[in-house]
């Protein structure tokens, strides 16, 4: 059975599935990559795909996410809500800073996973993935430095400028258009690795699920100041029901197991740190619930080594 692991963006909510993967880990024993095929992560879950593959715990994943998260989303709330319509709402250094402290120089490459991390080229407006050289095809990604592929996949529109490769690309977040990478994971694993769908199970790990709040719009024709709050959530709830219902339609129910807890619509936010404990805790109570079926279906033993058609 090959085994694959998603994790949504979320920005700091990020804290949730690092947190359940760090419970996972003190249970097993073991670090929980090593019983994956393959990791697709977006955004913040591209941050934590790419710490897993390149031998960090999930206990210093989520370390660097508490760590992390006051000094990047930081600083005066009323100032930062102003330079929102202006400009960015926050600068990279800080992130970027950390993220050399934790990966350094080292490439992507250097994974000792399949990686899939989505990114978004803001020149053509096509979709740029990040892999690993899972594939003779692969030529050119598993040179690149893992930095800089965490900044590309994170760089969210409104909250992070563009950011722009060595090579003059301008990418954004990939949670554009797979903010929920799971069909994304399934395509890769069917249509590239070739691995037969009946052989593939995916652990899907979402930062939260808010129940979709537009009720106003299905009794009034509302205009550009209603949806300008609304458009966002519409289309992250779409996109995930649509890359969950691709994954499904490709290997069975049965073989997709989704964990994402439902919050009130207002309980978190992506850049709201004060609510890290409580993401936190959620992490550790999701773990405990589904330790059991993880452990069917995922923690029975662990996947083949992989050895990439490209080394560094």
């Amino acid at each position: 059975m090959k085994k694959l692991l998603t994790i949504d963006g979320g920005g700091i909510k990020g804290v949730l599935p690092a947190a359940l993967l760090a419970e996972v880990e003190e249970s097993i024993g073991h670090s929980v990559v090593d019983y994956f095929d393959l990791v697709v992560g977006t955004s913040t879950g591209g941050i934590v795909a790419l710490g897993l593959g390149l031998g960090l715990s999930a206990a210093e994943i989520l370390g660097l996410y508490e760590e992390l998260g006051p000094l990047v989303f930081g600083g005066n709330r009323l100032i930062r809500a102003l330079q929102h319509w202006g400009i960015a709402k926050y600068r990279p250094d800080q992130l970027k800073a950390a993220l050399i402290t934790w990966f350094g120089e080292r490439r992507l490459g250097e994974s000792k996973v399949r990686l899939v991390i989505p990114s978004t080229n803001l020149e053509t407006g096509e979709v740029y993935i990040f892999k690993t050289a899972h594939s003779p095809r692969f030529e050119r990604d598993f040179k690149t430095r893992a930095v800089d592929v965490a900044m590309a996949t994170a760089a969210a529109p409104t909250y992070f400028p563009t950011y722009w490769l060595t090579t003059g690309v301008p990418l954004i977040d990939g949670g554009v258009w797979a903010n929920n990478p799971t069909g994304l994971a399934v395509v890769e694993a069917v249509g590239v690795l070739g691995w037969p769908r009946e052989d593939i199970c995916v652990l899907s790990l979402g930062c939260s699920t808010s129940p979709l709040d537009v009720k106003g719009a299905r009794t009034f024709p509302h205009g550009k100041a209603y949806w300008a709050t609304k458009t966002v959530d519409v289309f992250m709830a779409g996109q995930s029901s649509e890359s969950l219902g691709t994954a499904a339609v490709l290997l069975g129910h049965e073989n997709v197991l989704r964990i994402s807890p439902v919050v009130p619509g207002a309980r978190f936010a992506l850049d709201a740190t004060r609510g890290m404990r409580s993401l936190r805790g959620l992490g550790a109570s999701e773990a405990r619930k589904a330790l059991p079926r993880l452990r069917e279906l995922f923690l029975d033993q662990p996947a083949e080594p992989f050895v990439p058609c490209r080394t560094l």
